[in-house]
């Protein structure tokens, strides 16, 4: 008697199980094709910029990767607030393109410079063109960027090359040329680096991106803590996933995985360009001069969504609750 009470309860707990989980498969696939989640109309992006007009005025901005996406926003909103923008990339026409259209909607000059940051040669020569266009700059954003979603049995040896080059030496080369010469100089500025999430914690399948950003963030943390004494402060922004052509065509060529990351980021959407641009400009500003060594997570609380172990019981349905917690108060012991 006691053994198929016993079995039948052991079947009852193993249907419920069963429920959850089928329920959990359901609701995810539901929320993918039902639009955006219900709370992202308390998250609507702020798209202007959120400084006092003039606060970079009399300033000069360096941003690599500035032709494109990210950098093209920061570029932007910089320049809307008064900078000198010089931006920097291989493509000239692309940033050429780029630059006209900025100069023209905010009324202030920004250039535009050739540079592989991976040759430090060419960066050498990039910042001797960017001394004769404007003087060293008081602003320099490290955005520029590559990367391409790969199963690492699958990586070459030119595939760890292509990324490390451009991302960890490319900042090294970039940074530790300009900070020479500020040195120098005896001139004071603030250095930013563009990161990601996945700096923090690694993440298969993008392995060279992720190593070497984790390395681009030691190497600014080490650089606030020795180079604070020169005048430069260093900071990293690591935003979260946000939709910009070149970036997506490599990571989510489908468009499939953009539906599973809205899903995990707990405000229901995916970034804008500029609320970076928004945070790289005040942590470039005067407003945050005691801001040095910082890393700034920005987005929408994917990190945590998917660090905590038992965040997936989000899925679990008021009606399941109570399924479960019955089962919680009959369990007997430790």
């Amino acid at each position: 008697m006691a053994a198929a009470v016993f079995v039948r309860r052991a079947e009852f707990f193993g249907s419920v199980r069963t429920l959850i989980q089928s329920s959990w498969i359901h609701s995810s696939a539901a929320l993918q094709q039902a639009g955006p989640p219900p709370q992202v109309k308390f998250f609507p992006p702020a798209e202007g910029a959120m400084l006092p007009p003039g606060s970079f005025k009399d300033r000069v901005a360096f941003i690599t990767g500035g032709g494109t996406g990210l950098g093209r926003a920061m570029t932007t909103t910089l320049s809307q607030l008064g900078a000198q923008c010089v931006i920097a990339s291989r493509k000239l026409d692309v940033l050429q393109q780029t630059a006209n259209e900025i100069s023209s909607q905010t009324g202030n000059k920004v250039h535009a410079v050739q540079c592989d940051v991976k040759d430090p040669q060419a960066v050498a020569r990039c910042v001797d063109q960017i001394e004769t266009l404007t003087g060293l700059p008081d602003v320099i954003i490290n955005n520029a960027a590559g990367n391409f979603v790969c199963p690492s049995e699958r990586l070459s040896p030119n595939g760890w090359k292509s990324i490390t080059d451009i991302v960890l030496n490319g900042t090294a080369f970039i940074t530790l040329e300009l900070g020479k010469r500020l040195i120098q100089n005896q001139k004071g500025a603030s250095f930013l680096a563009i990161t990601t999430i996945y700096a923090e914690s690694g993440s298969g399948f993008v392995v060279p991106s992720a190593s070497a950003k984790a390395g681009v963030e030691a190497l600014y943390k080490s650089l606030a803590a020795e180079w604070g004494r020169y005048g430069h402060r260093f900071n990293i922004i690591q935003p979260g996933p946000i939709r910009t052509k070149g970036a997506f065509s490599r990571l989510d060529p489908t468009g499939a995985f953009e539906k599973g990351m809205i899903g995990r980021i707990p405000v229901g959407r995916l970034g804008k360009p500029e609320e970076i641009a928004n945070l790289a400009a005040y942590m470039s500003s005067d407003y945050a001069t005691w801001m040095s060594g910082a890393v700034i997570r920005l987005d929408g609380g994917e990190y945590v969504s998917m660090a905590g172990e038992f965040n997936e019981l989000r899925k679990v349905t008021p009606e399941q609750w109570k399924i479960m917690e019955a089962m919680i108060r009959s369990t007997k012991g430790s």
